[in-house]
């Protein structure tokens, strides 16, 4: 909308403002819960991408509990910044055990982080129960004079 007219529509609808074209609440301090999204069916994909660096900014259970994956990457390594995040972790194990199924599922840690090893170690039980496997990244490729951590995903 203009903006002319996105300050004509909140003028007329007292109480209520818009957030990327949707009418919200101010009165709620929580984004999240003032724009509601309809929930669908799950989706299923073979490889997803831990979003944010596995960040817990973005990412909740929620996320794990809509985007089911064979694979998930967990590109995080930057402990400053909270990247990857324990909470994201613990959300991928609250998440999984909402699918109702226990399809396998692989994590991939693109880095060797304090972070992922406790929460590896602290949570193994149940990643087993859950019938999680998380790979080691020991290995790597050298391409060009140069090595990085890598790994193989065979579909």
């Amino acid at each position: 909308l203009p903006e002319d007219e996105l300050s004509r529509s909140s003028h007329s609808n007292p109480g209520k403002s818009l957030v990327n074209g949707i009418k919200t609440n101010p009165a709620s301090n929580n984004p999240k819960s003032s724009l509601s999204v309809p929930m669908g069916p799950p989706v299923y994909v073979d490889l997803a991408y831990i979003p944010n660096h596995c960040s817990g900014k973005n990412t909740d259970p929620e996320f794990f509990k809509r985007v089911r994956a064979s694979y998930y990457v967990v590109s995080g390594n930057d402990a400053a910044n909270g990247e990857p995040s324990r909470a994201v972790l613990d959300a991928l194990l609250e998440g999984k055990s909402q699918w109702g199924e226990n399809l396998q599922v692989t994590l991939i840690p693109t880095h060797d982080t304090e972070v992922t090893r406790e929460w590896y170690q602290q949570t193994h039980e149940k990643q087993q129960e859950l019938n999680i496997m998380v790979l080691a990244s020991s290995s790597t490729v050298v391409m060009q004079d140069e090595s990085f951590p890598a790994c193989k995903i065979e579909f």
